[in-house]
C-alpha cells in the first residue's frame, strides 16, 4: 500500500525535473545526435526483417526519447538527423537524397509527424515546469506560513506568561504590603486579596490557548480543585469533581467562573469545616434547561440561620454575586438536604457556549 501511494510521486518529481542535462547543452545535443545513430543502426540491422515502406520506424521513438528527455533543441536536432539519415539509407533511390515517387510524401508525413510529437513533449514540459514552480512557491507559503505562527505562538506563550508573572507580583506586593498593617481585618483584607490575584494568575496559564481550542473543564476544574486543597493543607477533606460530558464555556467567562468555584470551595471548607478536620466536598457541572449549573456541595456545619447570600457581608460572597451578575447568571448558597451547604451557581447558554 505504501509504495503504491509513493511511486506517483517519484515519477511526478522525476517529470518535473525534465529535461535533463539543462546547464549542459553541449552534452544533451551530443546524446540527441548519439539516438539518432543509434536509431539509424538498429534500423539498418532490422531491415532484412522489414517489409517495404518502413522507413522511419526505429527513428520516431529516437526524436521521442531526445526531445522528452533532452529538451526541444535536441529534440529537433534528432529529427533533422533522422530524417536525413531516413532519407539516405532507407527512402529509393537509396544512399542518395535524390527525390523519387513517393519520397516526398514520406517525408512530409515524417516531419508532420515529428513536428506534432515535438510540440506535445514540448507543452507538457512546460506545463510541468509550472507545476513545479507552483509547488515550490505553495512549499515557500506554507514554510513561512508555519514559521509565522511558530512566531505567534511563542510570542503568545511568552505574552501569557508575563501576564501571569505580573499579575502574581501585584498579589507578591500585597503580601508585602501586609507585613507592615496591623490591623486584623487589614490583614486579613489583603491577605484575601492576594490570595485571589496569585489565584487568577494560575488561572491565566492554564486557560488561554493561541490555537482557540476550548478548554478541557473537567481537566481545568480538577487542576483549580487541587490546587485549592494544596493552599488549604488539611487532609482530612476529600474534594470529588464531576462534569458532565458535552460541557462548553466560552473562553472569556473562564475565569469569573474559575473564581467562583474558588470562592464556594474555599467557603465551604473554611466554614463548613470550621471545627472539623474531615469532610467532604462535592464538585458538580451539569447541563441545565438553558445553560449549565455549578453545584459546590459539603456534609459540613451548614449556614447560620436566617442566612441570605444577598444580604452577606462577605466580600469573597459580594465578588461572587457580582461576577455571576457578570456572566448574566445567578449564585446562590442554600442549605443542603441531609446536611451542609450548596453554593449554585447557574449560566445561560449564550454565555456558556464559544461563537460558531
Amino acid at each position: 500500500m505504501l509504495r503504491r501511494v509513493a511511486m506517483p510521486d517519484r515519477r511526478a518529481t522525476f517529470l518535473e525535473k525534465l529535461p535533463l542535462l539543462g546547464t549542459r547543452p553541449i552534452v544533451r545535443y551530443t546524446l540527441a545526435a548519439a539516438l539518432s545513430v543509434g536509431a539509424c543502426g538498429l534500423r539498418s540491422g532490422l531491415d532484412p526483417w522489414f517489409p517495404p515502406g518502413f522507413p522511419f520506424l526505429t527513428f520516431f521513438p529516437a526524436v521521442i526519447l531526445s526531445a522528452f528527455v533532452l529538451g526541444r533543441g535536441p529534440g529537433i536536432l534528432s529529427a533533422i538527423l533522422c530524417g536525413l539519415m531516413a532519407w539516405y539509407y532507407f527512402i529509393p533511390p537509396f544512399f542518395s537524397f535524390n527525390i523519387g515517387q513517393g519520397t516526398t510524401t514520406a517525408l512530409g508525413f515524417y516531419v508532420a509527424v515529428v513536428v506534432v510529437d515535438i510540440t506535445l513533449v514540448h507543452w507538457m514540459q512546460n506545463a510541468n515546469h509550472r507545476l513545479r514552480r507552483e509547488r515550490e512557491r505553495s512549499h515557500a507559503l506554507a514554510d513561512t506560513s508555519a514559521r509565522l505562527a511558530e512566531r505567534n505562538e511563542l510570542l503568545f506563550r511568552e505574552l501569557q506568561h508575563r501576564v501571569s508573572n505580573n499579575i502574581q507580583t501585584v498579589g507578591a506586593i500585597l503580601t508585602l504590603h501586609r507585613r507592615g498593617v496591623d490591623h486584623d481585618l487589614a490583614k486579613k483584607a489583603l491577605d484575601d486579596a492576594a490570595a485571589r490575584i496569585g489565584l487568577i494568575g494560575r488561572i491565566q496559564r492554564q486557560l488561554y490557548d493561541i490555537d482557540g481550542k476550548n478548554t478541557d473543564l473537567a481537566a481545568f476544574m480538577q487542576a483549580l480543585i487541587n490546587d485549592l486543597a494544596e493552599s488549604d493543607g488539611r487532609v482530612g477533606i476529600r474534594y470529588d469533581v464531576a462534569v458532565a460530558p458535552g460541557i462548553v464555556l466560552h473562553p472569556d467567562a473562564l475565569i469569573p467562573f474559575a473564581l467562583i468555584l474558588a470562592e464556594a470551595v474555599a467557603n465551604a471548607s473554611e466554614h463548613g469545616f470550621a471545627d472539623r478536620a474531615t469532610g467532604v466536598i462535592r464538585i458538580a457541572l451539569d447541563h441545565a434547561p438553558d445553560g449549565m449549573v455549578l453545584r459546590v456541595r459539603d456534609d459540613g456545619a451548614g449556614l447560620p440561620p436566617g442566612f441570605a447570600v444577598a444580604g452577606s457581608t462577605s466580600l469573597g460572597l459580594k465578588i461572587a454575586l457580582a461576577l455571576a451578575r457578570q456572566l448574566d447568571g445567578t449564585f446562590d448558597v442554600l442549605p443542603a438536604s441531609g446536611g451542609g451547604t450548596t453554593s449554585v451557581l447557574t449560566i445561560p447558554d449564550r454565555v456558556a457556549l464559544p461563537d460558531g
